[in-house]
């Protein structure tokens, strides 16, 4: 199962419907949190999402609306008698701010915490670029690796069938039939997280070939001159980042308050996003994974 829920979609000052920051994808045995704003944990309860699934947080930076939310969050795991390592991913410089979040908590967590300060791996699939924001900060992509789908008619034809499925594909060759023979190409899925940015070379990086984008769209394009004051990205330009990675679906948010209505920033979005899908987030939604893209038979 692999799905977004969305815990909150306010930026700097929450309002009487959008909570600070928060989502978690589900991405198969793996719960990834990213950037708990305050509230985060009251959210979860909310949405019906168990503490125990989470297995790493992910913070692109100490700015309070995305972390504030981490010794609540924290606790609560320890409430719930979470027994597996948790890993903390967060930029170096905010490491002080990090570890005073970090005391508040309620101890008897077994919590890992991995700083970076470059772009590269942090964890197995897990990478981080640069952002260009007041402070340090990085955007997450999630990549997995490129596999094969087996074609039922091609197995049957080569005589593969049962327990012999399970062994060519441990194996990827069985008396004399390659893996290779009775499969296609399957290209790995990738999930983005672009928040508090202006345009740069590291969110573009991120966005490239991403089947799902989660993307900051604090201002709209009439107040571009506010987004470049504050480094943040306003709704045509996420929608422009979208469209120039080739995003499958692009999921916005970190909505201003002074936009009690954001269909406008939609529509501006919507504009530059070319064949992208564009979706306008809203707390407790439950986003599904976008199909995996296809990919021509060998």
């Amino acid at each position: 199962m692999r799905t977004l829920v969305v815990l909150g979609t306010a930026s700097q000052a929450p309002t009487r419907t959008r909570n600070h920051n928060g989502y978690l994808l589900r991405w198969d045995s793996e719960g990834l949190l990213f950037d708990p704003g305050e509230g985060t944990q009251r959210q979860m309860i909310l949405a019906g999402v168990s503490a125990s699934r989470i297995t790493r947080i992910c913070i692109t930076h100490v700015h309070g609306d995305h972390c504030y939310g981490l010794p609540g969050v924290l606790s609560r795991m320890v409430l719930d008698g979470v027994e597996h390592p948790v890993h903390l991913h967060y930029p170096a410089s905010g490491e002080e701010v990090v570890r005073a979040l970090v005391s508040l908590a309620t101890p008897g967590l077994d919590l890992y915490l991995h700083p970076h300060g470059a772009a590269g791996a942090v964890a197995e699939g897990l990478d981080v670029q640069p952002l260009d924001h007041r402070i340090e900060a990085y955007g997450y992509r999630l990549t997995e690796p490129d596999g094969r789908s087996l074609v039922p008619e091609r197995l049957a034809a080569a005589g593969i069938a049962g327990p012999d499925v399970g062994r060519l594909q441990y194996q990827r060759s069985l008396n004399g039939v390659r893996l290779e023979d009775v499969s296609v190409p399957r290209p790995g899925q990738r999930f983005a997280f672009v928040m508090d940015t202006a345009v740069c070379p590291g969110a573009e990086e991120l966005a490239d070939g991403a089947d799902l984008l989660v993307a900051e769209c604090t201002f709209s394009d009439d107040d571009g001159a506010l987004a470049s004051r504050f480094r943040h990205l306003t709704a045509g330009q996420a929608g422009e980042l979208a469209a120039g990675g080739g995003v499958g679906l692009l999921v916005l948010t970190h909505f201003s308050s002074r936009y009690a209505d954001v269909s406008p920033l939609a529509e501006q979005a919507v504009a530059r996003a070319g064949n992208t899908a564009v979706v306008m987030a809203q707390d407790l939604d439950v986003i599904p994974f976008p199909k995996r893209r296809e990919s021509a038979a060998t």
